[in-house]
């Protein structure tokens, strides 16, 4: 068998719904072992396959349906470290936001995943601890169509979505009322009406009906990038006067913690969020879609500027998160991650910088709400391997390995170092390097790229570029 990474070939799996694979194999579940090392659980996937034969991976392998072709299960078995031990307790995810006690930090955000009972019932079925519900106002939204597209990646999976999605169409009643019915059916689940006013009146009055529907806390929408009313959305977050009054507006009139959701196109988030913080708010959530254009999307048959979400703006999000984290102001308000977030990797990184709760909205439009079996497991095998016994102990642990770009060491360089067991080759090394870099990479004909000590300058571009993993770092030295 030719060597594989199994990340890899999974990227390659459809993620079927009833898989074939599974249903060939009558001892184990490859569709679930596939789908763990999707989403960043390889130490993990093992465990469904313990109890299979090579004749039950071969059988589950032809049932694939792979338009291109099957999923090399058996190598990716083959690939997959031993099962980790299970622990004897699985380290809790339980965490408080906001005075909100929270099952875990996985919630649902504001969006289309969670636009009726039904969807948000499910969600929490499968283990969601929380849910953002799609925003409610009191103007008859009309949705255009289509109203998607997406940026795929060479496997087909949304490197970045775009969408024209508003705000819920549902009468205000009816949104209320599935709110009061999903707190009294899942009272161990955290509910948050998201809300959107236009007036003084209109946010006052939203509000006092969340309140009334017995929902834990509110979230104050000041971000939507696509209203086509002005006056909303993304037009009060860019305007720090318009925060301050509408949310010291919602703080005087309800007794449950509110929380402003910030818009990131602007160039900084720190002046909204600090006119949130002194009229009185409880967190933060933050980010919303980023303004954007892709030209292959049509609306209506023309093209519009909307929201972009998904892996491609996860740095930017960690970005606004960090900033706010590290405002001495602002440290006693908390905050709600959202942006990219689809493995619990991610979700770990926005812990990290300060976050309490995380909210995915993309990933589970593309993948479903399952995801959430390798978000908390992800996570609590972490935990468990570093000896965690809480979420908590994880919040904002990164944010002081931080530093400004002036306060970074110069004096210093780390070398790159090629691992020939593992290199196979290719050579792309040598032609980032040499396009792209410092031509500090030799590549003869035994096909063998090697470092030119006195040209390389430590930038690792050869390491990001390998796509084996042969390329790692050596120790750090004094510059010549």
């Amino acid at each position: 068998m030719n060597r594989i990474h199994p990340a890899q070939e999974a990227a390659r799996c459809l993620l079927c719904k009833d898989a074939p694979c599974t249903a060939a194999c009558k001892t184990g579940d490859p569709a679930r072992a596939v789908r763990a090392v999707r989403f960043g659980n390889m130490d993990n996937a093992a465990k469904w396959l313990e109890s299979c034969s090579q004749v039950d991976l071969e059988a589950a392998e032809k049932a694939c349906i792979h338009y291109d072709r099957p999923i090399r299960i058996r190598e990716i078995a083959a690939a997959l470290p031993k099962p980790a031990k299970a622990a004897q307790a699985q380290p809790d995810l339980a965490i408080d936001f906001c005075g909100i006690h929270c099952e875990s930090p996985f919630f649902l955000a504001s969006s289309a995943i969670c636009t009726n009972y039904d969807m948000v019932a499910r969600a929490f079925d499968a283990g969601w601890a929380g849910v953002f519900y799609k925003t409610i106002c009191m103007q008859d939204i009309v949705e255009v169509s289509p109203r998607f597209d997406a940026v795929k990646g060479p496997e087909g999976s949304f490197s970045g979505f775009r969408n024209m999605e508003q705000l819920s169409e549902n009468p205000v009643e009816t949104d209320f009322d599935i709110l009061r019915r999903l707190k009294q059916n899942y009272p161990g689940k955290v509910v948050v009406a998201s809300i959107m006013g236009q007036t003084e009146e209109q946010w006052i009055e939203l509000a006092k009906m969340a309140e009334a529907a017995g929902v834990d806390a509110i979230e104050l929408n000041f971000s939507c990038p696509q209203m086509r009313m002005a006056g909303m959305g993304s037009d009060v977050g860019q305007n720090p006067e318009l925060v301050t009054f509408y949310t010291a507006f919602v703080k005087r009139n309800v007794n449950i913690p509110v929380i402003p959701k910030m818009t990131p196109n602007l160039a900084t988030m720190t002046q909204p969020a600090m006119a949130a913080y002194f009229a009185g708010a409880d967190g933060i959530s933050a980010i919303n879609t980023i303004k954007s254009v892709t030209m292959g999307g049509e609306v209506s048959g023309k093209k519009a500027i909307s929201g972009y979400s998904g892996k491609a703006i996860k740095p930017i999000a960690l970005r606004f998160i960090l900033e706010m984290s590290r405002n001495p102001v602002m440290k006693n308000l908390q905050l709600s991650g959202i942006g990219g977030i689809e493995t619990w990797r991610d979700a770990l990184e926005f812990i990290q910088l300060g976050c309490r709760n995380v909210q995915v909205c993309t990933a589970v439009m593309e993948y479903g709400y399952r995801i959430i079996d390798d978000l908390t497991e992800g996570l609590q095998t972490y935990m468990d391997e570093r000896g965690v016994k809480s979420v908590d102990e994880l919040v904002g642990e990164k944010i002081e390995e931080f530093v400004r770009p002036s306060d970074l060491d110069r004096d210093t360089m780390v070398f790159p170092t090629i691992d020939r067991e593992v290199c196979i080759g290719c050579g792309r090394c040598y032609t980032s390097c040499s396009d792209g870099g410092h031509q500090a990479i030799s590549f003869g004909e035994d096909r063998q790229p090697r470092i030119i000590g006195q040209k390389c300058v430590g930038c690792h571009l050869c390491r990001l570029v390998c796509p084996t993993g042969a390329i790692g770092v050596a120790k750090r030295i004094n510059k010549r």
